[in-house]
């Protein structure tokens, strides 16, 4: 069988190899709690230089298992929204949640919905679109009046902070009733990748510009006109230390609390009246 050349998606593009890499390896591992059969196929499928991301990361997966959960919880309170996946990637949550029966958006660069589009089975209900997340038409596919799930998965960090917090404030502004997923890096973090991320020696993370605390994060309904609340959304139940219940409690002391990555949850305030 020939495989895809995966070299055609470069700098921040090429950051959906590496996570990629992390599901399918964790997917694969025997008696894991995260199951993702599709990464594993798409990932062996995919020619590429997958060793010079290193040794595997949990994070991914984990964070994948926290949305699959949060998008689940949002379709069970409004049934048929749409999900709008932002800077999706080569992530095979569609498919991971059964192929829900609902409008659902990729929206990602071209290289990469072309990637999608020659890897991934066609579903009835998921639409790729092939544009940067800051160019706001990917906005009008998405029903009017619609109370959608728009998630953010390891993406506003890439962004500049005015970019970051301007598409947060104008999806609320546009999506009165959604909710928005999104993770963040601490600014200890952002300030090591400006000054370049050695992964490996053969391989410099992109740089991140945007960060936050935990305690930035759950303070954006003051800040952001539209967004009527936030939560910092605790990973699932994962394997090794993750099983347990005391990492997840040392994670939340301070001062380790301000200093971990972090996942949000904001859901946007419905018009008065």
């Amino acid at each position: 069988m020939t495989k895809v050349d995966g070299s055609a998606l470069e700098s921040v593009a090429a950051t959906a190899l590496w996570t990629l890499r992390n599901r399918a390896l964790e997917a694969a591992r025997p008696k894991s709690p995260f199951s993702d059969p599709l990464a594993v196929e798409v990932y062996q499928a995919i020619d590429y230089d997958y060793a010079k991301f290193g040794r595997p990361s949990r994070s991914h997966p984990l964070r994948a298992m926290a949305l699959d959960l949060a998008i689940r919880s949002h379709l069970d309170r409004h049934p048929g929204a749409p999900v709008v996946a932002l800077g999706e990637g080569l992530q095979t949550t569609y498919w991971r949640l059964g192929e829900p029966r609902t409008g659902w958006l990729s929206v990602d660069l071209p290289p990469v919905i072309a990637l999608r589009e020659r890897l991934l089975p066609a579903g009835p209900h998921i639409t790729g679109v092939p544009a940067s997340v800051l160019d706001r038409s990917w906005m009008d596919a998405v029903p009017a009046g619609a109370e959608p799930f728009i998630s953010a998965e390891g993406l506003l960090m890439y962004l500049e902070p005015v970019e970051a917090l301007a598409l947060i404030a104008d999806c609320a502004a546009r999506f009165p009733g959604g909710a928005f997923f999104f993770d963040s890096i601490p600014p200890w973090f952002r300030d090591r990748t400006l000054r370049g991320f050695h992964l490996t020696a053969r391989y410099t993370a992109p740089p991140m510009p945007f960060a936050l605390t935990v305690s930035q994060a759950l303070r954006l309904p003051r800040e952001v006109p539209g967004v009527a609340a936030a939560r910092d959304v605790p990973l699932p139940t994962g394997r090794g230390l993750w099983r347990y219940g005391f990492v997840k409690a040392l994670a939340d002391l301070p001062p380790l609390r301000e200093r971990r990555p972090s996942i949000t949850l904001l859901t946007f305030a419905r018009p008065a009246g």
